[in-house]
């Protein structure tokens, strides 16, 4: 596509004609305007599955049922009740945010689209649904599903995240965002990209922009948007310490920023041959290294990396629990804010 494209009159109107016909409708976000509950959702919504979200976005709200609530909970009852969902720096951004908005904006969610946007973890097409949805502003939002499909309608090449590319997305978005129904045009996006013009085999044949899509004129369907520049992932490895009194085990804080910035975890190391020395000297305690449980892999988006649990059993009672780490029962830990790992490693350790 070039900047002389005209842009079809119609997008919109059979977008959302469609929707309403033959979009979604009975998620549980969609009942309010609620600004809150709206922006719950768009935040959980990123990088995961609706059918993942349903569950953790209807307790989320039974723990803080109010924008004031988020704001005065601590970050391991937030973190503790995300955890599973991953990218664990969404829960951290929402409790920043809800703090500001009480200290800034007087407890009242914003409206314009720009304090939105400023928000901590709230991006400019995050606060143009959000602001779509919760106040009927006219906003393009442009998140991976509208990008899909923007790509594929106008055959545009080039990946979408480059900035010249996006760039280009954007001023169409704009273009295309009708005067009327922003609502039912945003959600309608989203769908199409959801549940029709997917990554992998789109269906070309029900879609109510068929007609004109320069992808499926030409064949392009799989090859549209441009995929990103491949890269070799990187490979890490990590031993993870099970420290055990026998009926409790030991949890360390990890640090406010990074991976599982902020959950508690088992303590790390570089080698299974460091874990006795590495007890005595930060934690003061004699421990007896087990045999190693079975290596596994966890994959992040950037890297790929392989986890030892090495039980420990330690020799004597430990102490009072000391700044950064506790002592907590697998029951416990399992109900607090702990990664995906970790849980992991309960359930096949203790059965929680």
């Amino acid at each position: 596509m070039t900047d002389s494209t005209p842009i079809p009159d119609n997008f919109a109107t059979r977008l959302i004609s469609w929707q309403r016909q033959h979009g979604r409708h009975d998620l549980p976000w969609q009942a309010t305007r609620n600004p809150y509950h709206v922006w719950l959702s768009e935040i959980m919504l990123q990088q995961t599955q609706v059918v993942t979200v349903i569950a953790y976005y209807l307790r989320f709200l039974e723990l803080f049922p109010t924008l004031p609530d988020l704001a005065a909970a601590s970050q391991d009852q937030v973190l503790a009740a995300w955890s599973g969902l991953g990218y664990y720096s969404r829960a951290r951004n929402l409790h920043q945010a809800a703090q500001q908005i009480m200290t800034k904006h007087g407890g009242k969610f914003p409206q314009n689209v720009q304090q939105v946007a400023e928000l901590p973890g709230i991006g400019p097409s995050t606060a143009a649904a959000i602001c779509a949805f919760s106040f009927g502003q006219r906003h393009a939002i442009l998140d991976g599903n509208v990008k899909r499909v923007l790509c594929r309608f106008f055959g545009i090449d080039g990946f979408p995240g480059q900035k010249a590319v996006e760039n280009q997305l954007w001023q169409i978005a704009r273009q295309l965002a009708p005067l009327q129904d922003i609502e039912a045009y945003t959600q309608a996006q989203m769908d199409l990209g959801a549940t029709v013009c997917t990554r992998g085999k789109p269906q070309c044949q029900i879609c109510p922009l068929q007609e004109d899509c320069v992808a499926r004129q030409q064949g392009r369907t799989a090859t549209l948007p441009t995929p990103r520049p491949k890269k070799a992932i990187p490979e890490r490895e990590t031993v993870m310490l099970l420290i055990s009194d026998g009926q409790r085990l030991l949890l360390q804080k990890r640090p406010p920023t990074g991976i599982w910035g902020g959950m508690w975890s088992f303590p790390e190391i570089d080698s299974t041959l460091a874990a006795e020395n590495w007890c005595l000297t930060h934690l003061g305690l004699a421990a007896e290294a087990l045999p190693p449980l079975a290596e596994f892999v966890h994959v992040f988006t950037h890297f790929r990396l392989t986890i030892t649990p090495l039980p420990m059993r330690v020799a004597a009672h430990p102490a009072a629990n000391e700044s950064g780490y506790l002592w907590l029962t697998p029951a416990e830990a399992d109900a607090a804010g702990i990664p995906a790992p970790v849980r992991k490693i309960l359930a096949s350790v203790h059965g929680t």
